[in-house]
């Protein structure tokens, strides 16, 4: 990770204009409680079978501080994590979970103010019975994220920018946001008008009589 460069200082849109489509997670992902604050870090992978957590269990307590546990569950039938182990991630300093699956105990997690993004809650708990891996590439959300993959999540999405792309991808999101920052909304118009109306003569389209 480049600790120089703010990553979360970007929403997902920004990136949206650099990454391919490819580097974000589908829409089914989303944050579980409103006004989540963006959430940004390198990502620490944990790969679960179907209904079990013990995993996940086992990365708040691996995982670095400033880490956000990305997740791939076996399903979406079995809670992931609930309060309790919500509580302990953010007491070590993890910055939040996305999880490609569920997880329980909202109430608490909103009230800890501990960001998780996922794809809803499920009261039952998923066993601790068997092994997957940690810290190996993964899917989540349909993207390949691995460990050291800055993730950056809000509302509007979920973007994943590998390791290697990282420096490039930022300086690009932050020319762009100070470009469209620079520019009025007249201006903007103006310009996007005579794009729009140049790309429709260009594919020959007619006004109806």
């Amino acid at each position: 990770m480049n600790e120089r460069l703010n990553f979360a200082a970007f929403s997902p849109t920004a990136y949206g204009d650099v990454l391919g489509r490819e580097q974000f997670m589908d829409m089914g992902l989303r944050s579980l409680w409103p006004g989540m604050p963006r959430l940004a870090g390198p990502a620490y992978t944990v790969n679960c079978p179907p209904g079990d957590n013990l995993m996940l269990h086992a990365a708040i307590y691996r995982a670095a501080p400033g880490s956000v546990i990305v997740v791939q569950a076996g399903d979406a039938e079995y809670a992931m994590a609930g309060g309790n182990v919500c509580a302990i991630a953010q007491s070590r300093g993890i910055a939040g979970f996305v999880v490609d699956g569920v997880i329980r105990d909202l109430a608490e997690v909103r009230e800890a103010q501990f960001a998780v993004f996922a794809r809803g809650v499920m009261p039952v708990p998923g066993q601790k019975q068997a092994l997957g891996t940690l810290n190996q590439p993964i899917f989540c959300g349909g993207v390949r994220v691995n460990p050291g993959d800055m993730v950056v999540a809000d509302e509007e999405g979920i973007a994943v920018i590998p390791a290697a792309q990282q420096d490039a991808v930022w300086q690009a999101a932050q020319q762009r946001t100070e470009q469209d920052a620079a520019q009025s909304l007249a201006d903007w118009e103006v310009n996007h008008r005579a794009k729009v109306e140049q790309l429709l003569q260009s594919l020959g389209f007619t006004e109806a009589e």
